[in-house]
């Protein structure tokens, strides 16, 4: 078993417009439905003392959905930042949005300032990945690294994975220990890229709105039952932890 606390897990929300087609229920109402699963969800971190949840709200690529969809997610979200910042005040949690703001609206962006600054003081992060792709963190990296080489700032003899990880997203953060997608898919859409390097994957059948608490401590349980090598050997990590070796699990599944 891993020794290593699990204190950073992220989530890909999939299967909230599925979720609402099997109801005969509009987008909306699934994606309505998906917001208080984040709230029982970052409760269960709480109870198994998880400091970090990172969930994948809106990406690069879902300003490609139908403008009536897009139209209501903004509302939605909107709407999330206004009323959730003192909730989340309250509960001693912190909100941080990530993601390219610059297509937002200003009355969203202004929300999540004022979201983000009226939390700032909380122990317990959450973030809000929106307009967030992994490869534009990456190229947002790269364009800085550039100008900082351009302004003398950085020797280019001096970029490796160390002095690039601060331009990157949640550099100021634990890494991600836990990714788990709902909804059935095995792939990770563009989330996290960089972050993920040495991630757990855990891959849940069940639709996002029916994520519950049972089945993300089931996610957790897999975590710790795994061997993380970080590119060592067995031998390695048993001589580390004074341990005796652990079983790898590769991946974990539930019933929907």
């Amino acid at each position: 078993m891993t020794t290593h606390h699990l204190r950073h897990v992220g989530i890909i929300m999939d299967g909230n417009n599925r979720w609402a087609r099997k109801r005969r229920l509009p987008g909306s109402a699934g994606h309505k439905a998906g917001v208080e699963r984040i709230r029982d969800i970052l409760s269960a971190c709480g109870e198994r003392k998880v400091d970090v949840l990172t969930v994948f709200a809106f990406s690069s690529e879902n300003w490609q959905r139908p403008p009536k969809e897009v139209d209501a997610l903004m509302m939605l979200f909107h709407h999330y930042l206004n009323n959730e910042a003192k909730k989340l005040k309250k509960e001693n949690v912190r909100l941080k949005v990530i993601g390219n703001r610059q297509r937002f609206s200003e009355k969203i962006r202004k929300a999540i300032d004022s979201a983000e600054q009226l939390t700032k003081e909380g122990e317990q992060t959450l973030i809000i990945a929106a307009d967030y792709g992994g490869r534009w963190d990456i190229a947002q990296a790269a364009r800085h690294i550039a100008a900082d080489v351009a302004e003398g700032v950085l020797d280019v003899d001096d970029i490796n994975e160390q002095t690039m990880s601060p331009y990157l997203s949640l550099h100021d953060l634990p890494p991600l220990d836990l990714l788990i997608r709902t909804g059935g898919e095995q792939r990770i859409s563009n989330f996290l890229l960089w972050q993920c390097a040495y991630a757990e994957l855990f891959f849940s059948d069940k639709l996002w709105p029916d994520f519950d608490k049972e089945t993300f401590f089931h996610a957790v349980d897999s975590y710790y039952h795994r061997e993380r090598r970080f590119g060592l050997n067995g031998d390695q990590i048993s001589l580390d932890s004074n341990a005796s070796p652990s079983i790898s699990v590769v991946g974990g599944k539930d019933s929907a």
